[in-house]
């Protein structure tokens, strides 16, 4: 009898991308596919951040039941917690299965009949991976959940509060996908910083013991709140295996903004800190919420003046969308019309491409680059300051690590030729 198919649908963040990795490592009776309209089940690894995000998924389900009206569609992810329940009813899905139990997928895609296997929010994942399907740098998960609880955020109540996962746990999954040939580890969860307040130890200690272990060239970190960057962690900014790059989210730059978020941040302490990390040569990114409601054009002007003052290369803009269950979505405030958030959105992502620009045009030396993919003699890979860089070579280049002595700066990424 020959066994079933299952393709992955992943969406969302880089946690998701972990919990895909784990899902497809707990398969024992089924293979992976790489084509969604050959598989028999399809597990679709769901984000609900925004409504958007929700409306996303739930387009994705409808037209894949056009396409292979056979498959059993299976939802995980943040969206099961969610929209699960209301999916499973319409019989847009076979069945749905909550963060807690994917170590159980081999199981659970055995169910004839339809499912609804939500579990808890407390679990903590065992399993270790030993290889990531088709990359060249591992995401590791090193916690779960959030203790944050920002105005406009639906995560907490679908991932649960902050728990780290067991020390000896990462650094064994670590080891092993270095003796796999992995160089570059990117530390990721719902909120990395948070790392090790509950088991007496901290993001910087885990940070040391990870750098031990042979094999491991550079160490990315996921999104960090301001607060979360204390004396400790700027102990090791000089290391190394460092990557010269650290995303903070900041969210808002006006303080009347952040109150409005329920944010821990303002902004006299953000500059301090990001001023500090710029002359310590790091590159900075950030999230930005453009349109939240209450923004009115001084809040913007504000915003604008602050984001022009800081020493920011990257950007992860988002436009407001109301999610249902969050304090944002029933405030009592002004909204900002589409048409406006569209323009502000546009001003600001132009603006840190202008940084962006200036930032790689003074540091065109000297870029240690993992190389990730590429064909016809064109490559691209990230160099320490989490910059692309296309490379021509004649060479395969592919999943090697290359130290280039000078690139060009191109508007919206480097350049480089290599040649041994």
């Amino acid at each position: 009898m020959s066994r079933e198919k299952v393709y992955f649908k992943t969406f969302g963040c880089r946690t998701n991308q972990f919990d895909t990795q784990v899902m497809m490592s707990r398969l024992e009776d089924f293979d992976l596919c790489t084509e969604e309209t050959e598989a028999d089940v399809v597990v679709v690894n769901s984000c609900t951040v925004t409504n958007g995000a929700d409306a996303t998924v739930r387009g994705y389900i409808n037209a894949l039941k056009r396409r292979n009206p056979k498959a059993r569609v299976v939802l995980a992810g943040c969206g099961a917690h969610s929209k699960g329940e209301e999916l499973l009813a319409q019989g847009r899905v076979h069945g749905v299965m909550g963060h807690s139990e994917k170590e159980r997928i081999n199981e659970i895609l055995h169910r004839p009949e339809g499912f609804y296997e939500i579990g808890d929010l407390e679990h903590v994942d065992s399993t270790v991976v030993s290889e990531f399907v088709g990359k060249s740098r591992a995401f590791i998960k090193i916690q779960e959940g959030c203790d944050f609880r920002c105005s406009y955020c639906i995560i907490p109540f679908v991932r649960g509060n902050a728990r780290s996962h067991e020390e000896n746990q990462i650094l064994e999954q670590v080891r092993r996908l270095a003796a796999n040939g992995f160089g570059e580890f990117i530390l990721t969860g719902t909120n990395v910083g948070s790392y090790g307040r509950d088991r007496g130890s901290s993001m910087a200690q885990l940070l040391k013991r990870l750098s031990m272990i042979r094999g491991v060239r550079r160490i990315r970190i996921g999104s960090l709140e301001p607060i979360q960057i204390d004396a400790e962690f700027k102990e090791l900014l000089g290391e190394p295996w460092m990557a010269r790059h650290l995303h903070i989210a900041l969210q808002h730059t006006s303080d009347r903004m952040l109150e409005l978020m329920n944010r821990r941040n303002r902004y006299p302490e953000d500059r301090k800190l990001f001023e500090e990390l710029a002359e310590r040569g790091y590159a900075l990114g950030t999230d930005f919420i453009v349109g939240h409601p209450g923004e009115g054009e001084a809040e913007w002007s504000e915003a604008m003046d602050r984001i022009r003052e800081l020493p920011l290369t990257h950007i992860h803009a988002f436009t407001y969308s109301p999610r249902e269950g969050t304090a944002s979505a029933g405030m009592d405030l002004s909204r900002v019309r589409g048409d406006i958030a569209k323009a502000r959105h546009r001003e600001l992502t132009e603006t840190i491409r202008g940084k962006n620009l200036r930032f790689r045009r003074a540091h065109t030396r000297d870029l240690t680059v993992l190389v990730e993919n590429g064909s016809e003699g064109i490559y691209q890979g990230f160099d320490q300051y989490y910059n692309k860089v296309k490379i021509e070579s004649d060479e395969d280049l592919a999943n090697t690590w290359l130290l280039l002595n000078e690139v060009e700066a191109g508007q919206k990424e480097n350049h480089a030729r290599f040649s041994l």
